[in-house]
């Protein structure tokens, strides 16, 4: 309980100080952190190449380090130098972080700038879309997929309906970022998405969108 209260005082601190890269008043709950997991999850055949992105306080982190397996790589991405320092403080002081410390490691920069020595089966992202101006979202989008294995996944959340229903009282500025954004994750979705969970417990309501690139290769992995 005491680890729950200091992560929610903390992500409201960070909240207020930069709102664009926080993007939430409180971090997700057990249930959205278990759907982003859930393509993590299938992945029990095998050795993973795993990279979360905008970790926050670790409220999907905590999930996260509960399916790292021995052989499994795990990179954390976090621009926030704050919130950085407390996840590393965590993979070396809280047990279940410790046992997986040695596959795990955080890098403080943007993702843009992140260059990690191979690509990914399993992308899972905090990153508040929302809030950026739609190229960044499509920049942070493509690079996403890009980072992917062939059959990769990427999985991030977005709250139910708060796109059109913050258009709908937008001034027109705000209004086209907002359509611009929608035009740009629906491309994605077309090509990408093959999965959608429906999350009512948290705050707010979320939905976790799953997509996938491709198909594994048979002869390696990039």
């Amino acid at each position: 309980m005491k680890q729950f209260v200091r992560d929610h005082v903390e992500f409201f601190r960070q909240y207020v100080r930069q709102f664009e890269t926080t993007g939430a008043v409180a971090p997700s709950s057990r249930s959205l952190a278990r759907a982003m997991t859930r393509p993590l999850c299938a992945c029990r055949d095998r050795d993973v190449r795993i990279l979360e992105v905008g970790p926050g306080t670790g409220a999907v982190t905590r999930e996260i380090v509960r399916h790292v397996k021995p052989g499994d790589t795990f990179d954390l991405v976090e621009i926030n130098a704050e919130f950085a320092n407390l996840m590393r403080k965590r993979f070396e002081t809280q047990p279940h972080y410790r046992t997986v410390a040695e596959r795990s490691t955080v890098h403080v920069c943007p993702l843009q700038e992140f260059e990690p020595e191979g690509r990914y089966d399993v992308i899972i992202s905090g990153l508040p879309f929302n809030n950026f101006p739609s190229t960044l979202v499509e920049e942070l989008l493509d690079v996403c997929l890009e980072l992917l294995n062939p059959g990769g996944t990427l999985s991030f959340f977005e709250y139910m309906y708060i796109r059109p229903l913050r258009r709908m009282v937008s001034r027109s500025e705000e209004k086209t970022r907002l359509g611009e954004i929608e035009g740009i994750l629906q491309s994605r979705f077309a090509d990408h998405r093959f999965d959608t969970d429906w999350v009512f417990v948290n705050v707010p309501p979320a939905w976790a969108q799953h997509l996938r690139v491709g198909q594994p290769e048979t002869g390696g992995r990039k």
